[in-house]
């Protein structure tokens, strides 16, 4: 029986806590992989209309919060 057991303050707290490091940990990533690729991602995608980057960027966005989310899960 689940009933409200999350809202309990450590919990609670927990989730909060597991949530921001793993948007951190997915931010850092992507900062990594912007950093590695020979050109601007923002600037491909945005100013140049790359889709098929854009594609690509958004399946590694994906692939990263996956993988931050098994870690966090266990």
């Amino acid at each position: 029986m689940m009933g409200i057991e999350w809202m309990k303050p450590g919990i609670f707290v927990g989730s909060i806590l597991f949530a921001l490091i793993g948007v951190l940990v997915f931010w850092i990533s992507f900062v990594i992989v912007d950093k590695i690729t020979p050109y601007d991602l923002w600037a491909e995608i945005v100013e140049k209309k790359n889709v098929a980057l854009a594609i690509v960027v958004g399946a590694m966005c994906i692939a990263i919060g996956m993988i931050v989310s098994a870690a966090i899960h266990g």
